[in-house]
């Protein structure tokens, strides 16, 4: 189970986003551009052009055939439980059943669970407290529930083992929601999962929002093949599964003919024909499926898939979800670092280091990762583990031989001097969900120059809180010098800066994409190229990649080519089409989406991604996207009332109310879109595109003065924020204030220097101001960056 964050950004059920990115400051691309009004003479306020005609009329909607999934009950009854694997495999269901996955969830059992309830007790966390007790036969907690005052209900499940425990309780509609206390089996003690945040009802992330519903959140990666079953109409579930916690079919696949076959044949060395044989590949995916923060295409995965015919990975973006050297910082589990490391690269895979059964490292500390880094093996750099790591290493002598230690003695708490095991430097831990500490599965370099020049953390001062950053970089300067300045480091400052919306990172990015060896780092590059894909290089580069031979390159290259289609050349849309028949369904899922003005929905793609859509449609982010699916396809009414039913069950997400002004504005309502977008300011009053969406709002409403205030507070917040100094430049000049107008566009050519309406704007209020020298120069400046921009040529011709 997660710990969700306060906006849709944290939701884990979501299909990915749906409309290009317009800015790296906005926390959600745009779907629409806000209508607006002239506001002086020929200047028109700069706005994101809105969605005009299809450019071919989009097929009528055809009733969706046969499920995607299969039936229900017929899947089922391939299963055979966990229990039928212990008859054969005694020793391997011993590990399992003791293990974090056998105890994934589970009824209560008062051996494990009275103690914390018995006696009671009460706990504080931020402005609320929690109480529990048993009652009778009952393990009852009382807190703060969604009427606002404290309710007590009885715990029907629990969920996780260790370092924490977490309980369900049932909830009408089918739902069982996951409360936020939490309990410590280590200490005996209570806590609450978001700490001293304060969470409160009406809140996604509150315990009784649909941000922690058992249903949608933590099922599936707890239990056997689980089905959601959503039923929209009534906004109920009937969620069922095959086994409770996480059995040996979550990773084995069904196996009830395999139980059969073997009991019919007790020869064990006869091969077994129905016992599937997976590869390294397939078992790292499997693993990926629960260990990865995605957005879920299917809802029914099953052991062997690969992983990219159900879901879409979520990687280094423009979010800071992670970090720009790949770090992780949210919740992100651990396969997407993984794909990005150098092991992941090599070829090591989830079981060379893990036993299967009881999910612990088949060997403690260093001499894990000395397997391999020993010399011994041909593709694994020789590590000698105390002059490489100039601490001291346990398990070794001063002179690096290693020692016959009591295996079973070792346990890492007990180990004052940890600073020379490898994990603490190359997979730092951050701690979630307030007690579990996880370690990056990124394999990254220690880099206190990062942390000095962009905030990344580093392993040295995690461990050395005490020091400062600056001491810990004179130390690995003087220890590793040149050998710092590796590829890695230089990526992550290009990411960091496509994050800032820097045009410098344009370049180092088309680099990436083209000469990356590392799958997963070349899809990052392509998600990021979204910020450029209306320059035809960057467009050209990105088709380049839809022939790519790994299905996550082809997604996020169909992902960024989409955010330009409704704007783009007519070929960008064409390029895509081949993509709707991708042999793996994230990538035809991509395409459709990025073509859902159009996409037949009868077709397989297009019955795939109304699957998908439908799926996640119990989730806020789901009512965005099929919000959007409806807008592309001109269907107003529909898109509205998603958008509008997104905002009631998440009214705390200003980037949901952010949306949502947009298609207000779209209908008509556009007193409606000021209020939602004074609410999206006042939630995050720092969010710039916020104020800059509010100035075009009260401009469409023809209020002048408070159209100049919000345009004012958007560049104030973000100096580098073009399209507002653009509006504040017309809105200044519509107000009189010409030479303020004048420098507010020069403000926004300093940004944005190739975008030719910004010295258009200006040779206009120069021209109109007499300066007609001035005026031709701006003008010829605008055609010289768009040779075909007809308005700032016929304005040239008649200053002549």
């Amino acid at each position: 189970m997660a710990t969700p964050r306060r906006t849709p950004r944290g939701q884990q059920g979501s299909v990915p986003r749906t409309a290009g990115r317009r800015s790296s400051r906005a926390l959600w691309g745009t779907v629409a551009a806000l209508a607006v009004l002239v506001i002086a003479g020929a200047l028109v306020i700069w706005r994101e052009p809105s969605p005009g005609p299809a450019s071919s009329p989009p097929p009528p909607a055809a009733p969706v055939p046969a499920p995607v999934i299969p039936d229900q009950a017929t899947t089922y009854a391939a299963y055979a439980g966990s229990a039928s694997c212990q008859e054969c495999h005694e020793e391997a269901y011993e590990l399992w059943e003791r293990s974090n996955h056998g105890l994934a969830e589970r009824p209560l059992d008062p051996a494990l669970d009275r103690i914390a309830f018995d006696p009671p007790r009460t706990f504080t966390h931020g402005s609320q407290q929690t109480t529990v007790r048993v009652e009778g036969t009952n393990y009852v907690v009382t807190t703060l529930g969604l009427s606002g005052a404290p309710e007590t209900h009885p715990v029907v499940r629990v969920i996780g083992n260790d370092p924490l425990r977490q309980f369900l309780v049932a909830f009408p509609g089918g739902r069982l929601q996951t409360l936020e206390a939490s309990y410590d089996p280590h200490t005996n003690e209570w806590f609450n999962v978001y700490g001293s945040e304060d969470r409160m009802p009406g809140e996604w992330g509150h315990w009784t929002g649909r941000g922690m519903g058992w249903n949608a959140m933590c099922a599936a990666c707890h239990n056997v093949r689980v089905r959601k079953n959503y039923d929209a109409a009534s906004d109920s579930y009937r969620t069922a599964m095959v086994e409770a916690t996480v059995g040996c079919e979550s990773c084995h696949g069904p196996g009830r003919a395999h139980v059969e076959w073997r009991r019919e044949h007790r020869v064990t060395t006869l091969p077994d024909p129905t016992l599937p044989l997976f590869s390294t590949n397939q078992v790292r995916e499997t693993c990926g499926s629960c260990h990865a923060r995605r957005g879920d295409l299917t809802g029914d995965f099953v052991p062997g898939d690969s992983f990219f015919d159900h879901y879409a990975l979520t990687v280094v973006d423009y979010t800071d979800v992670y970090h720009p050297d790949g770090q992780v910082r949210d919740e992100n589990y651990e396969f997407a670092a993984f794909l990005g490391s150098r092991m992941g690269e090599a070829g090591v895979r989830c079981l060379e280091c893990h036993d299967p059964h009881s999910a612990k490292t088949r060997l403690p500390g260093n001499w894990l990762c000395m397997r391999c880094h020993d010399g011994s093996y041909p593709n694994a750099l020789a590590i000698e583990p105390v002059s490489h790591s100039r601490h001291k290493v346990f398990g070794y002598s001063t002179n690096g031989v290693l020692l016959d230690l009591d295996l079973t003695a070792y346990h890492p708490r007990t180990i004052a001097e940890t600073g020379g095991e490898c994990v603490n430097c190359h997979m730092p831990q951050t701690v979630y969900m307030g007690r579990h500490w996880r370690h990056d599965h990124g394999f990254t370099i220690p880099d206190p120059l990062l942390t000095r020049e962009l905030g990344i953390p580093n392993a040295c001062n995690r461990c050395h809180a005490d020091r400062s950053v600056d001491w810990a970089l004179e130390f690995v300067e003087q220890w590793y010098g040149a050998k710092m300045e590796r590829p890695s480091r230089e990526r992550a400052r290009v990411v960091a800066a496509a994050r800032r919306g820097e045009a410098a990172a344009r370049g180092p990015l088309l680099a990436l994409l083209a000469g990356e060896t590392n799958t997963y780092w070349r899809a990052v590059a392509a998600e990021l190229l979204e910020g450029w894909v209306h320059e035809p290089a960057v467009q050209q580069a990105l088709r380049a990649q839809l022939d790519h031979a790994h299905p996550l390159v082809r997604e996020k290259a169909v992902r960024s080519l989409g955010a330009g289609v409704a704007h783009g050349p007519p070929g960008l849309a064409a390029a895509l089409v081949p993509r709707l028949e991708d042999p793996v369904r994230n990538v035809r899922v991509a395409a459709a989406l990025a073509l859902r003005d159009r996409v037949d929905l009868s077709s397989r793609a297009g019955r795939e991604l109304r699957h998908a859509l439908d799926f996640n449609a119990d989730q806020p982010t789901g009512q965005l996207q099929l919000g959007a699916f409806h807008l592309a396809r001109q269907e107003l009414p529909a898109a509205l009332a998603a958008y509008r039913q997104a905002v009631a069950w998440d009214g705390h997400s200003a980037p949901l109310r952010h949306e949502l002004a947009v298609v207000l504005s779209l209908a008509g309502h556009g007193q409606e879109a000021v209020e939602q977008l004074r609410t999206a300011c006042r939630l995050e009053p720092r969010e710039a595109e916020y104020w800059y969406k509010l100035g075009l709002a009260w401009n469409e409403l023809g209020q002048a003065g408070e159209t100049l205030a919000a345009l004012e507070q958007a560049v104030a917040l973000d100096p580098r924020h073009a399209r507002a100094w653009y509006n504040l430049g017309l809105a200044r000049h519509g107000a009189g204030r010409t030479a303020e107008a004048l420098d507010a566009l020069l403000r926004g050519e300093s940004v944005a220097p190739k975008d030719p309406r910004l010295p258009y704007a200006r040779a206009t209020i120069l021209a109109q101001l007499g300066r007609t020298a001035e005026a031709r120069a701006a003008a010829a400046r605008a055609l010289e960056i768009d040779g075909g921009f007809t308005a700032a040529r016929r304005l040239l011709d008649q200053l002549r």
